[in-house]
């Protein structure tokens, strides 16, 4: 993913003889170059501790506090944790107390800020961090396997696995430190890597490249830049420029502060917080460049290179433009030192162009010599963009400095001198806002001059074209600088806590924090679960299966294989056309001279042309002489490495004829136009409810035709796509897949190439995150390598690059939808009707259950009578797929926008109105016939009641009323949301095997995808053996051993997927489990007679001498009676909505979920937690867009922003209701990995209430009505989103008001 996700971090450890020190910190791996790390010693997780050696107490922790589910992100998470324990200890601090660091709460939080995990939702990774820090309070930990509630503050501290940070392990050996003192350089010529020492030496070696034979040179510092800029070909030659003194310096004097262009951008931080107030907020600034593991080796000169160069978008030119920093340059034999306006202006550097340093002015010493004792100066810096922390580009970044003095003849402040910098806004690079200090410069500051200013400043902010968002961007800077001077223009309105009219001001606590004290994100939350002791092991909150050692690094994924002798690797080509000819391929040269083998396309398939094949029907592999949609796999790349394949997918040239063809569908509307659906089978069609016409005739008020639209979402799993096929003997082929489906893939592989199914193995032992895309989409990544490994008789692999994934998998489906709605005065709805029409793409996939899904959620609330129209339209997009709660989670938020809309048209509050439309248990059964089960198990109503106190809400609502009355430019809203989701089970194989030692094996049909399948299925293979009764059974859990799916052992293991595999999978375990017992139970018996008490190896042993079959195989299907069930849950969010930029903060989340019995407390939490955090993604985060082909825009971790830690609820309450009623359900449990997600729109609800508050006060200070509220809240609810709607020119009408 190319630094984005933290996945591949290590900590890199560097020895100074000079200063005879180590200097500890992490990078990522995937932008480290071997040689750069030439004499530092690397330690990785599995250096920590391993299953041979012990495990380090972050190993054991991540585990306890149920920290990993797919585990994926786990290795890097522990080595960003681990770096900040290391580097705590070299920090003057107290000794911590036993078993604790000397790291802080706030410290420990941001550890992992720029790392990235899709299913733990963050909340239980910040625990096993806190858990070390010496500041904790041991009650703000969440729930773990440590302790049990009640237990008191020591013997929480004394279960913790015990640290001892006086005893850390050793990151930089002895021996290391001689050959480090001996300056040992790498041979350039072997290496192609050059390190010189001087600048004179660095220039002779750029004046030979100038001079030379075309070979392609790389000047690298960090390399991080080729995390943003991909890099297409291979250098030839590396220039290294750590080892020049002149470049890796940092000097500091009475009129600034010099830093060498090599000096890392955390090295840069660090000195600048040493300084004065303005290097302070610079170093705060900066620390949001990035992530940590990435400022660790980004360069400073790196970063202004790429602004003044590439045009990259940077935070660090805005800073430096604004505070009037020096640049100096050198070229050849001359040195100039220029300043930073003039050096972004020119134009593009030279490779001969070397940039030496950065000075930065003290500005102390400025204001000493040039002002009187009278002048003050203000300085400040802004950042508007997705992540608070950081991790995520701008929007816009700004650094505004002014120097004031009061006014001699009136009570106002006199500007005398001002710098105000902005950047990152879609110009080529950081500006000088020259009119704006021109206009403010000898002015009294008043209303009427800070609104011409920010009139000025508007005139002046023009992104260029295609920049997205622009207005938005140009309110952000009107924002920024009334923000700015807003306390100095209304000072007489200064509130006693600090705001002004409700916005911190610059000289309040909220925006000048302490600097020698960081605020913690995240709050204490409550989890609330109850253990079951009734069927032990089974219903107690045991740890994941294998969580430690994928936190040890050593769980192996497909990609974790070794590759196998002669193995090859593959790359698609796609489509970037929506509908066109093929003529031809064609790579570069030099790709082919770089180690690649074949190119396989659908001529070369010996069987079918199969990519996909679902129970509606089928998809290619390749594009045939057309390609159908944009993402289209086209041909396979076949090369000697990943490197080479995927550079030369890239560079290939495809050649495309358009002519006479029909256009593309790439619209709804034009789908609807030319008919172009896919049919729905009539088995799968939703059933109308009531009569839609007769409930609209009762409504006192009709909604008309109102219109909805919901875009896509990319499942961003941690591991992409990723397959290893191997030849076998005897025709046969085995397949190892990171898959949620390994059957369809067997069958798929086989039709291909022609063979029998069993020919084809397919192996899955676990998957980095599916989430519903490693269901049909990682089948034709599996055929593709199979397809090659077949045709070339050698092993091929594909570890799919994050960019191919993203335009080629399809995610979520986009949908229209046109809503009329009648309802009573009360608010109760009377009648319903939705037009849907949604995008499938151009393959069907499992597109035609999608309605059946959709409305199931949306049956939620009793609508009187609901009818529908739903399309399942076939377009030429990209195929849309499952993707976690598919059509549900849409259903939901059609749901709540119908409510919402009908409240807003009564003037009512929306939560009565929800409440008014709750289901009786009557209308219950009315709308969901067959699946609402008995009174007793609707525990929506008593969830309802139970949240709205345990959540305050009642309060909450009062209190947030009286906040946005006392603010103006921060809003609060609070919702409460119900769900009620639908489940299905299907049928599942088992297979338990007891071997002779008494230790079992046990395989079952779903796949281990993080939800802790195994987990689950471990503990119901205990208590179903634990009926035997025999001695020695008390650690049972640890004889049990699941094995990886493999398609030759256990036939039939269908699909992963739905909420319910898990279950399916222990009730398939179970019934091999009673098979077992009663073969068992009578030689026990015998034994009893014999012996009395019976030992478990005595009777398997004694079983084994009988001959006795000591393996059962089973096949669960479900009860047509019982085999589809209800989920409830329901959840209260609040959220704070920042009116000059848009951000929403979501400040509470409170959740309750009936899980029925759950099976495991601790995976089913995980799951309620990581599912919302999910949620929250798609309703206010992930904007999965496409250009006007249909080709998929982001392509990574710089333009796809999941969910952070800086981004989830700061507090979040989660309690599992275990009501135990559902007694056929397996052992009263329920499912807990879909439903969830659907509570996110609780978020997006509280988002609009804020929003609608801002917009009543828009129009107070317009001096209109403020009656009209209806407004439609886009999903995502991005910043410039809520800002729009909040008001573009908000600042400007607020002036004026104040004006008028």
């Amino acid at each position: 993913m190319k630094s984005g996700c933290g996945a591949c971090v290590v900590l890199l450890s560097k020895y100074n003889p000079v200063l005879d020190q180590v200097d500890d910190f992490t990078v990522s791996s995937c932008l480290t170059l071997l040689c750069s790390i030439n004499g530092c010693s690397i330690t990785t997780t599995e250096g920590l501790g391993n299953t041979k050696d012990g495990f380090h107490p972050i190993h054991e922790r991540f585990s306890g506090f149920h920290a990993s589910q797919c585990g994926f992100c786990t290795p890097g998470m522990c080595m960003s944790l681990f770096s900040a324990l290391v580097n705590a200890e070299k920090t003057p601090r107290p000794t911590p107390p036993s078993g604790f660091s000397k790291l802080e709460v706030s410290e420990a939080e941001r550890a992992i800020a720029g790392n990235l995990c899709r299913c733990t939702g963050y909340r239980p990774i910040a625990d096993v961090c806190k858990s070390f820090a010496a500041d904790i309070d041991m009650e703000d930990l969440g729930f773990n396997s440590f302790w049990r509630k009640g237990d008191s503050k020591e013997v929480k501290i004394n279960s913790l696995p015990f640290y001892n940070h006086s005893n850390e392990i050793c990151t930089f050996p002895e021996f290391l430190k001689n050959e480090a003192r001996s300056a040992l350089l790498l041979d350039s010529r072997r290496y192609s890597w050059y390190s010189p020492v001087s600048i004179e030496e660095l220039q002779r070696l750029l004046g030979s490249v100038e001079d030379g034979n075309g070979s392609r040179v790389k000047v690298v510092v960090g390399n991080t830049g080729m995390s943003y800029y991909k890099e297409l070909e291979s250098f030839d030659k590396y220039i290294d420029l750590r080892c020049i003194p002149e470049l890796s310096m940092i000097r500091r004097d009475d009129t600034g502060m010099i830093i060498g262009a090599t000096v890392t951008i955390s090295k840069a931080i660090e000195a600048l917080r040493e300084g004065n107030i303005v290097w302070k907020k610079i170093s705060d600034h900066m620390e949001k460049v990035a992530s940590g593991f990435v400022r660790n080796s980004a360069s400073l000169g790196g970063n202004l290179v790429m602004a003044q160069r590439n045009h990259f978008p940077s935070d660090i030119a805005t800073l430096l433009l604004a505070v009037g920093s020096l640049v100096n340059l050198m070229n050849g034999l001359k040195s100039e030192e220029i300043t930073m306006e003039e050096f972004l202006r020119r134009p593009e550097l030279d490779l001969k162009s070397i940039l030496v340093s950065v000075k930065i002015p003290d500005w102390d010493w400025i204001m000493s010599i040039s002002a009187g004792t009278k002048m003050k100066l203000l300085f400040e810096t802004y950042r508007a963009a997705p992540r608070p922390l950081g991790n995520a580009l701008p929007y816009l970044n700004a650094a505004l400095m002014a120097k004031i003095s009061r006014c001699a003849s009136s009570s106002g402040m006199v500007v005398s001198d001002c710098r105000f910098a902005f950047g990152a806004y879609g110009t080529k690079h950081a500006i000088r806002a020259t009119k704006v200090e021109e206009f403010l410069t000898g002015k009294v500051l008043s209303v009427d001059v800070l609104t011409e200013a920010v009139k000025l400043l508007r005139s002046i902010m023009v992104p260029d074209d295609d920049t997205s968002y622009p207005a938005y961007r140009s309110s952000l800077a009107a924002g920024f600088l009334f923000e700015f001077f807003s306390h100095l223009v209304e000072g007489n309105a200064e509130s006693p806590n600090g705001y002004v009219n409700g916005y911190s001001t610059l000289m309040s606590p909220a925006r000048h924090l302490d600097h020698g004290k960081v605020s913690t994100l995240l709050t204490s939350g409550k989890q609330e679960v109850e253990s079951n002791k009734q069927y032990h092991p089974v219903g107690e909150p045991i740890a994941k299966s294998g969580a430690v050692i994928q936190a040890s690094g050593e769980a192996v994924y497909v990609d974790d294989i070794p590759s196998p002798t002669n193995c090859l690797h593959g790359a698609f080509i796609f489509s970037t056309k929506p509908l066109a000819r093929v003529k031809g391929i064609k790579l570069k040269p030099k790709s082919v001279a770089d180690g690649v083998n074949a190119v396989i396309s659908f001529k070369d398939i010996p069987g079918e042309n199969l990519g996909i094949k679902t129970g509606f029907g089928p998809e290619p592999l390749f594009a045939d002489d057309f390609t159908r949609c944009t993402g289209q796999y086209i041909a396979l790349v076949v090369a000697d490495t990943q490197k080479h394949a995927d550079m030369a997918a890239d560079l290939a040239v495809v050649d495309y004829d358009m002519e006479n063809l029909e256009p593309a569908i790439l619209s709804l509307e034009e789908a609807v136009r030319q008919s172009s659906f896919f049919e729905v089978p009539s088995s799968l069609q939703p059933k109308q409810v009531g009569d839609f016409s007769k409930g609209m005739a009762k409504a006192d008020h009709k909604i008309l035709s109102a219109k909805i639209k919901l875009g896509s979402q990319y499942y961003f799993y941690m591991e992409t796509q990723t397959a290893l096929a191997v030849p076998d003997e005897d025709n046969c082929i085995v397949v190892y897949s990171s898959i949620q489906a390994p059957e369809y893939a067997q069958s798929t592989i086989s039709r291909c190439l022609g063979i029998p199914e069993h020919n084809v193995r397919v192996i899955t032992r676990r998957v980095g995150g599916g989430f519903g895309g490693k269901a049909m989409k990682a089948i034709p990544v599996a055929t593709a390598c199979a397809l090659a490994a077949y045709n070339l008789r050698r092993p091929v692999r594909m570890y799919m690059n994050r960019k191919t994934d993203m335009k080629t998998t399809g995610g979520r489906h986009p949908m229209e939808v046109t809503y009329s709605v009648g309802f009573k005065e009360d608010g109760k709805i009377t009648a319903l009707h939705l037009d849907i029409l949604i995008n499938a793409g151009i393959g069907v996939d499992i597109s035609p259950i999608i309605p059946l899904f959709m409305v199931g959620a949306i049956k939620k609330y009793d609508w009187g009578s609901f009818s529908f129209d739903i399309k399942v339209c076939r377009t030429n997009h990209s195929s849309k797929s499952a993707m976690r709660g598919p059509g549900e989670v849409q259903g939901t938020f059609i749901s709540e926008a119908v409510i919402e809309h009908v409240a807003s048209v009564l003037y009512m509050d929306v939560d009565s109105v929800r409440s008014k439309n709750l289901h009786t248990f009557n209308s219950l059964d009315f709308f969901y016939k067959g699946a609402a089960g008995e009174l007793k198990e609707y525990t929506l109503p008593s969830i309802w009641n139970k949240l709205a106190a345990s959540s305050s809400f009642k309060e909450r609502t009062d209190m947030i009323k009286q906040f946005n009355m006392c603010n103006k430019w921060r809003k609060r809203g609070i919702s409460r949301v119900p769900i009620v989701h639908e489940v299905l089970l299907r049928s599942n194989p088992g297979k338990v095997s007891i071997l002779g030692d008494g230790s079992v094996a046990v395989e079952v049909g779903g796949i281990e995808l993080g939800q802790g399948l195994w987990t689950k299925v471990k503990q119901m293979t205990a208590f179903s053996l634990s009926a035997i009764k025999c001695d020695g059974m008390g650690d049972f859990l640890e004889k049990i051993r699941i094995i990886q799916a493999d398609t030759l052992s256990l036939i039939q293991g269908g699909l992963t997927a739905g909420s319910t595999t898990s279950e399916c999978s222990c009730e398939a375990v179970r019934i091999c489990c009673n098979i077992l017992v009663e073969r068992l139970t009578r030689i026990k018996e015998n034994l009893q007679e014999q012996m009395g008490s019976v030992e478990w190896g005595i009777l398997i042993l004694e079983a084994t001498r009988q001959a006795v079959n000591l393996s059962a195989s089973s096949y669960y299907v479900p009860d047509s009676s019982s085999m589809q069930y209800l989920n409830y849950g329901a959840a209260v969010s609040e959220v704070e909505v920042n009116l000059l930029t848009g951000q929403t903060t979501i400040l509470q989340s409170d959740i309750i979920y009936d899980c029925g019995q759950s099976l495991n407390p601790a995976v089913d939490l995980g799951q309620i937690e990581g599912a919302f955090v999910q949620g929250i993604g798609f309703f206010m985060l992930e904007e999965y867009l496409s250009n006007s082909n249909g080709l998929v825009i982001p392509e990574g971790t710089w333009t796809y922003k999941i969910p952070t830690i800086d981004t989830i609820p700061r507090q979040f309450n989660v309690e599992i209701m275990n009501s135990g009623h559902h007694k056929k359900r397996l052992l009263s449990s329920k499912a807990s990995g879909e439903p969830p997600l659907l509570l996110a729109v609780s978020v997006h609800c509280a988002a609009r209430a804020a929003i609608k508050e801002a917009r009543k006060q828009l129009l107070r200070w317009k001096g209109l009505n403020e009656s009209d509220s209806t407004f439609q809240l886009e999903v995502p609810a991005t910043m410039p989103i809520v800002k729009k709607l909040c008001g573009l020119e908000n600042v400007e009408i607020y002036l004026q008001s104040l004006l008028s």
